[in-house]
C-alpha cells in the first residue's frame, strides 16, 4: 500500500483545509516545491497534489508551484483540482505529471473520463469526493444525490488507474479516516481504491492496510505537516 504525501495548493502556498472549508486554510509552506523535496528525500514515493483554486474556478490556478514541484523531484506525482476538459489534461501530462485526477468530471462529464483513459492508459484517476456518502463537486461546494459507491461502479469498464475516495467529513479533522466506508467501495468495485480524508496517525494507516479489502494507497496531508505522522516510519509500515 502506498503512501501519498499531500501537497494542497491554495494562493501558491502549501495548505490543509478543515473539511474543505477554503476560509480554514492553515499554511504550512510558502515553498511548495521544497516541501515536495522533503517528503521525496524521506523515502516517498508518490506526491498527491491539488490545486483547491483550480477546483473552485474549473479551470488550473496554481499552474507555478504545480510545475516548480514538477522540477523540484523525480518521484511521480497526482494532481486534482480544476481540469476539466481533455486540453488540459494533455497539458499537464506533457508537463510531466504521472497521473491527472478527474472529480467535478466524473460527475457532470463521464464521457470526458472514458475518452481520457482511452487516451493515457494508467494515467487517469477519478476522484470521488463524499459527504455522508454523497458525492460533492466543484470544490466541495456542490452538493449531489449520487451515492459514491454507485459512481465508482459505473467506471469499472473505463480503464482508470484509481479512484480516490475522500471523505470530507474527515479531511483535515485528524479524527482517523472513514475505514468502514472505503473498506466497502473498495469491495464494491473492481477499480483499485486510495483512501483519503483524516488518516493522522500510524494506527489510522494500519487500519486501512488491514481492513480486509486490497486498497492501492493512502493519503495523508495535515498529520504529516503537524508531525503527529513520520513519514519513515508510516512508510516502513506499509512496505515501502
Amino acid at each position: 500500500m502506498i503512501l501519498y504525501p499531500a501537497i494542497d495548493l491554495k494562493d501558491g502556498q502549501c495548505v490543509r483545509l478543515f473539511k474543505g472549508a477554503m476560509d480554514q486554510a492553515t499554511v504550512f509552506n510558502d515553498d511548495p516545491a521544497a516541501q515536495a523535496r522533503a517528503f521525496a528525500e524521506q523515502g516517498a514515493q508518490w506526491l498527491h497534489l491539488v490545486d483547491l483554486n483550480g477546483a473552485f474556478a474549473g479551470t488550473p490556478v496554481n499552474a507555478a508551484p504545480v510545475e516548480a514541484i514538477l522540477s523540484a523531484v523525480t518521484i511521480p506525482c497526482q494532481l486534482g483540482g480544476g481540469i476539466r476538459d481533455m486540453a488540459t489534461i494533455e497539458a499537464w501530462l506533457d508537463k510531466g505529471l504521472a497521473r491527472v485526477i478527474l472529480g467535478t468530471v466524473a460527475v457532470e462529464d463521464p464521457a470526458l473520463v472514458r475518452e481520457a483513459a482511452r487516451a493515457f492508459p494508467g494515467q487517469i484517476a477519478v476522484g470521488i469526493d463524499a459527504r455522508d456518502g454523497r458525492v460533492a463537486t466543484r470544490g466541495w461546494a456542490t452538493e449531489t444525490d449520487l451515492d459514491a459507491t454507485d459512481l465508482a461502479r459505473t467506471f469499472e469498464d473505463a480503464g482508470v488507474a484509481a479512484i480516490i475516495y475522500t471523505d470530507i467529513n474527515r479531511d483535515g479533522a485528524m479524527q482517523g479516516p472513514n475505514v468502514a466506508a472505503t473498506t466497502a467501495l473498495a469491495r464494491a468495485t473492481a477499480v483499485a481504491v486510495i483512501a483519503s480524508g483524516g488518516v493522522s496517525s500510524l494506527d489510522d494507516l494500519i487500519a486501512l492496510r488491514d481492513c480486509g479489502a486490497a486498497l492501492d494507497g493512502a493519503i495523508s496531508g495535515r498529520a504529516l505537516y503537524d508531525g503527529k505522522l513520520d513519514l519513515k516510519q508510516a512508510l516502513a509500515a506499509l512496505g515501502g
